[in-house]
């Protein structure tokens, strides 16, 4: 029987006042700086940077969809798994390294912090690989399988096999990325990415449509863009480590399976939360295309790419309480860790909420930016109404998600991840086959997203990342001891 000991176990030895006089001023504030303040001072850049990179997607998804509803259905098969990619290495295993290299610094090893900067780079660069194989070799099955067929399924390849051949610069960047969130700055990571997102606005619509002696390359331009662009913006973040700008230095050292693990433990974990996410609107848009049609599916991913929209700005506060978090757990701070969770949890909330209430009032002012074809508008419009309300929901429970990386502890997110997944896929599926009706579908969908912010919420609040569970009275003995 687990018997749960949270009171019995010892806290972690505080660092200590030589060690705190040592630390990098940025770690210091970490630790003793106001919760709100410092917390909206760190968001601020990284909330402006990550909508400006999300709307790198809606900017490539306009001018795209000048080129028709074939054109404009690819892109909504695409974006899942690039959008994964995104989040795999940015918040997954992203935050598997801001999370290690926080807890770090926290308890005065700057010499792991250092190293692991090199590991992040190895894990990223071998994850970026395997999964552009991955999309390269069966891509054609992958977006058959969500419903695309004839061009849209074309187009769907024509723009999936760029960008995904150049995969591994996207999680090389994040890999880079996140070594120096970890450290507490989110600002040099941010501007870096704006600078990409302000050259991709002329750049792609230059690719995509051709201009002088550069040709038309269709939607396949778009990800050319894309590409170039990512490839800028990993060259700054290189440049500012290696030049000795940040916290952390990149460093050759032995390399160490520890310091491996201590990023693949969170990021991992992390990981399988994020597939949980992409699967979920993958198997819904198969459901979609499969009941209503490839006009359909332009509708819910036009739609559900609001949603992704919200992925990002959650990570904007996410980042930054994954860096808090951690630094506070590793120097042993555990209620200022908890108050800092559930106070960026409150934030992420009134914000996705905002946005979700405001999209299902006025559903065709997003709709109407990317087409007018009835069939795509009703889906579109009937997923909003049903699934808009309760985007807070979900802002809070990935806000969650990025505090329990911080902290080291992903068992509650992966758990509320399966739950959503397993509510949004089968229920949508249960009442398709009941009723044949896309709206109660998507009622299913917003069920989930209630039930995995409630879980959540009440989960980190009552304090499961400080318990503690033994086995045996003997175990009990040596914890205690």
């Amino acid at each position: 029987m687990n018997i749960p000991v949270a009171n019995l176990v010892r806290e972690p030895a505080l660092v200590s006042n030589t060690d705190q006089a040592a630390m990098n001023p940025r770690t210091r504030r970490l630790l003793h700086g106001p919760i709100i303040p410092t917390l909206l001072l760190m968001a601020w850049p990284n909330v402006l940077v990550m909508m400006a990179q999300a709307s790198t997607g809606l900017i490539e998804t306009w001018w795209v969809s000048r080129l028709g509803l074939d054109a404009l259905t690819g892109m909504a098969l695409v974006f899942p798994g690039f959008m994964l990619m995104t989040m795999l290495s940015a918040g997954a295993i992203g935050g598997g390294i801001a999370s290690a290299i926080a807890r770090a610094l926290g308890g005065g090893r700057r010499e792991d912090a250092d190293a692991l900067v090199l590991h992040a780079i190895l894990i990223n660069l071998a994850l970026g690989l395997g999964t552009s194989a991955l999309f390269l070799v069966f891509g054609r099955q992958i977006y058959s399988g969500m419903g695309g067929q004839g061009g849209s399924l074309e187009a769907a390849l024509q723009y999936s096999n760029v960008v995904f051949a150049g995969n591994v610069l996207v999680w090389l960047m994040n890999a880079m990325a996140s070594a120096i969130r970890g450290t507490g700055n989110m600002l040099v990571p941010s501007l870096a990415i704006c600078v990409g997102v302000v050259l991709l606005v002329p750049l792609s619509p230059v690719l995509i449509f051709g201009f002088g002696p550069i040709p038309a390359l269709g939607i396949a331009g778009g990800a050319v863009a894309v590409l170039l662009t990512t490839v800028l913006t990993m060259a700054v973040l290189a440049w500012y480590i290696l030049a000795g700008h940040s916290v952390v230095r990149l460093r050759g050292t032995r390399l160490r399976w520890p310091l491996f693990a201590d990023i693949l433990r969170v990021g991992a974990v992390g990981a399988v939360n994020t597939l949980q996410t992409t699967v979920t609107v993958v198997m819904v848009t198969a459901l979609v295309g499969t009941a209503a049609g490839p006009d359909a599916v332009a509708g819910y991913g036009t739609g559900a790419r609001l949603e992704y929209l919200l992925v990002p700005l959650v990570f904007g506060l996410g980042a930054p309480m994954v860096a808090l978090v951690g630094t506070n757990i590793g120097a042993g701070q555990k209620q200022r860790a908890l108050r800092i969770a559930l106070t960026g949890g409150a934030l992420s909330f009134i914000a996705t909420e905002a946005i979700g209430i405001a999209a299902a009032i006025w559903p065709a002012a997003w709709l109407g930016l990317f087409g007018s074809d009835p069939a795509m508008l009703t889906t579109g419009i009937a997923y909003l109404h049903f699934v808009g309300p309760t985007y807070g929901f979900f802002g809070l429970g990935l806000s969650l998600y990025f505090a329990s990386q911080g902290a080291g502890r992903l068992a509650w997110p992966l758990l509320a991840g399966l739950v959503r997944m397993v509510i949004a896929v089968g229920g949508s599926w249960a009442v398709l086959a009941m009723t044949g009706s896309l709206a109660w579908a998507f009622a299913a969908l917003s069920l989930a997203f209630v039930i995995y912010g409630t879980m959540l919420v009440t989960a980190v609040a009552s304090g499961v990342w400080f318990k503690v569970a033994v086995t045996s009275p003997a175990d009990l003995k040596r914890r205690v001891a």
